[in-house]
């Protein structure tokens, strides 16, 4: 009867690495659009509009307007820092006898599909509960 939420904490990182990423998008997009080859396709912009120009200003389009559809990754992210959910092999930190194989270990986004990436990790989980050394 509640209905399902979920709040992925986006643009919430510490150092603000995605929210500058997002700005310096924003800004090369128009930039590059901006150039006399696309004079006559170009049109107005619509968002996030001619008149936000500073940071505050994109920032706040970003934060409104940013999601995600397709494959999550980094959401029990793989690492050796404090923030780290699973650890090299991929051992959920403080659970026992719990690991997790799939894409949220991904630390960060692969340039290409996450598919690939996935099925290595899951031939390393079959090599570590087998007992097996590295293949690499």
């Amino acid at each position: 009867p509640h209905p399902l939420r979920i709040h992925a904490n986006y643009l919430s990182d510490s150092e603000g690495h995605d929210l500058r990423m997002l700005l310096e998008g924003v800004r090369m997009a128009r930039e590059i659009f901006a150039q006399t080859p696309f004079a006559a396709v170009r049109g107005r912009e619509i968002y996030p509009g001619a008149d936000a120009r500073d940071s505050a200003a994109l920032t706040e389009f970003i934060r409104r307007k940013a999601e995600t559809i397709y494959h999550p990754v980094g959401t029990c992210r793989m690492g050796q820092d404090d923030a780290a959910v699973v650890d090299a092999a991929l051992r959920v930190r403080g659970i026992e006898a719990l690991r997790v194989v799939d894409a949220s270990v991904i630390p960060e986004l692969p340039s290409g599909n996450t598919n690939a990436p996935t099925l290595m990790l899951a031939e390393r989980a079959a090599d570590l509960l087998r007992g097996r050394p590295p293949r690499f």
